[in-house]
């Protein structure tokens, strides 16, 4: 099992920036320590009064601490930007990187995003799969003739190519049964959320793997699981430790739009459904459920989150470490 640690880029406004900055540099340096094999963050934009570090500009930053752990960004919001715009970035990414970059992409769910940067939510899913073939031709082709329903290009290309060929392993996400179809025949993974049942992605995966064979193409070889964890001294104390921390981070994702919360979203039914929270032998007990049930082989979790104590973020990420090492 391999297992990838999901950065804390974000706070509260009243908190330093640069403690949280330097907490991160510290976790992917304890991450590499415990035989993590990724590092992760994410894209949003707007999201005043909670302060945000782009992705892009903080993983080129831990490039240096990573070691060989492979950098990913998860998700880009797709929509928002221009293929070419994407495409460079993710080139530049992967040649910093020596060739360990994951270009992670998705639909977004933010209105406000969506209105800031003058794109109607109607077309997100044409704008999104339109970009997708458009970067894999700017990424393979020299020069590039696309005259498309969003983007046009006459026949320019980019001044750099991937480290990696054909291009960066494309993983996209999806949560819905359609978003998962057009996983299977886009992508090179396909990336859950956080916000997912065992049963809900017991039934995608089949939905998953039919679209994929309809596609002509063989299962891929990385199954992500995304996940919130932690992991204290006994369930008790792990529950009582990030309840706040963790159950704060889903009151913002409510307040934001995102679907299946509450506006007061319980963290116990959270915990039930979402979380991987508890001592090292139920946590590792939840891992086994989701590998050998359903064929999950790398685990991205997210264990720090607002209000967390640093130290306790550490042990959590190293015993998260042995668990992997552990399951094998």
């Amino acid at each position: 099992m391999k297992v990838g640690l999901y950065l804390p880029n974000q706070c509260y406004a009243n908190q330093d920036i640069n403690t949280v900055l330097s907490n991160a540099i510290e976790q992917v340096r304890v991450a590499r320590d415990a035989g993590f094999t990724s590092i992760w963050c994410g894209e949003h934009y707007l999201v005043s009064p909670v302060q945000f570090i782009q992705p892009y500009q903080l993983l080129s930053r831990l490039i240096s601490e990573a070691g060989d752990m492979t950098l990913g960004i998860n998700l880009v919001v797709v929509p928002l930007k221009n293929p070419a715009q994407i495409a460079e970035e993710a080139a530049t990414m992967d040649l910093l990187t020596g060739g360990r970059f994951v270009l992670g992409l998705g639909l977004g769910y933010r209105e406000e995003e969506f209105k800031t940067f003058g794109v109607p939510m109607s077309e997100r899913v044409s704008r999104f799969t339109e970009s997708v073939e458009v970067l894999k031709r700017l990424f393979t082709e020299e020069t590039v003739t696309h005259h498309g329903e969003h983007y046009t290009i006459d026949g320019i290309g980019l001044g750099l190519k991937p480290v990696q060929k054909p291009h960066p392993p494309i993983w996209i996400a999806g949560t819905v049964d359609a978003a998962v179809r057009r996983a299977a025949r886009l992508g090179d993974a396909w990336m859950n959320l956080f916000t997912q049942t065992y049963e809900e992605l017991a039934h995608q995966i089949d939905v998953f793997g039919t679209a994929r064979q309809e596609a002509g193409k063989a299962a891929p070889e990385e199954w992500p699981l995304m996940r919130e964890c932690y992991i204290g001294s006994s369930n008790k104390m792990a529950i009582e430790e990030c309840a706040g921390p963790l159950g704060g981070k889903y009151a913002n994702y409510a307040a934001w739009g995102l679907g299946g919360l509450d506006a007061e979203p319980s963290f116990d039914e959270l915990a039930r459904k979402w979380f991987f929270v508890g001592d090292e032998a139920s946590v590792k007990d939840k891992i086994l459920r989701y590998k050998e049930g359903l064929g999950f082989n790398h685990l991205i979790a997210r264990s720090s989150w607002t209000g967390l104590e640093q130290e306790k973020a550490l042990n959590s990420i190293r015993s998260l470490g042995k668990i992997a090492a552990e399951i094998g």
